[in-house]
């Protein structure tokens, strides 16, 4: 199981948020190509990058920022990237730059069609972020809470050809309070492709309620502020996450 560490963009600089709201971010550098460069010295095998106002606006507004993670990577490892990608053209752009994987929100929610024709387009870069609460999936920066069961959704997707879904429990990201295993086991065990955990890493704890259920599918969790603010060392969680002590 892989940890992947969360570089979040905020107006050019490295912040985390706490539940989705803007307002709350904190930021933990200017530079988020070096904040890349020091994940990948620390031995990450994939980065996740959100372009928080992109999220927002729904059109991307970090893409020189994320030109520069991408310079500094290189091909070393894999970048999955989510962000107001809304159209074929912006997801051609970003893996025509050096993005690996594409993560659709929103757009895969309320366009399932741009979804479906995303997925035929560039097979194996697609992959889905379902935000949920209370298994209902919340679209819009995690603004405005739907009606569509995550499951089900989760399915609907898999069928469409997505490499994988990223799961985040929006009630606890950014809060420390531990992952939602058992929503994310579910959802895992439902589907038969990939679920990568994200929402409320807080401790060693999370990485090793996790470990036993790599089995289901689950295959990474995503972290952030915990290992901005000390609280999870990277080393060491990696060890855990591979099977070590």
């Amino acid at each position: 199981m892989q940890i992947i560490p969360a570089i979040d963009i905020k107006d050019g600089h490295c912040v985390r948020l706490k539940q989705g709201e803007m307002h709350s971010a904190t930021v933990f550098s200017e530079d988020p190509a070096a904040m890349a460069q020091h994940w990948l010295e620390q031995g990450a095998k994939r980065l996740h990058i959100v372009d928080l106002n992109g999220a927002v606006a729904g059109v991307p507004r970090n893409e020189l920022s994320i030109r520069e993670i991408v310079s500094v990577i290189g091909e070393e490892i894999p970048v999955q990237l989510g962000g107001g990608i809304r159209d074929l053209d912006t997801i051609e752009r970003y893996l025509d730059d050096g993005i690996t994987y594409v993560i659709i929100g929103t757009a895969a929610v309320k366009n399932p069609g741009f979804l479906h024709d995303a997925c035929y387009a560039f097979p194996g870069h697609i992959i889905v972020g379902l935000d949920a609460r209370d298994g209902k999936v919340a679209t819009d920066g995690w603004s405005k809470m739907t009606g569509h069961d995550v499951i089900d959704l989760g399915r609907k997707f898999q069928d469409y050809g997505v490499e994988a879904i990223i799961y985040t429990d929006i009630g606890r990201d950014g809060m420390l309070t531990g992952i939602n295993v058992e929503a994310t086991v579910k959802l895992a065990r439902s589907l038969s492709i990939p679920v990568i955990a994200s929402g409320g890493v807080g401790s060693i704890k999370d990485i090793e309620d996790l470990l036993p259920h790599e089995k289901d599918g689950i295959i990474g969790a995503i972290a952030g502020r915990a290992l901005y603010e000390g609280k999870l060392d990277f080393r060491t969680a990696a060890r855990v996450a591979a099977g070590g002590k």
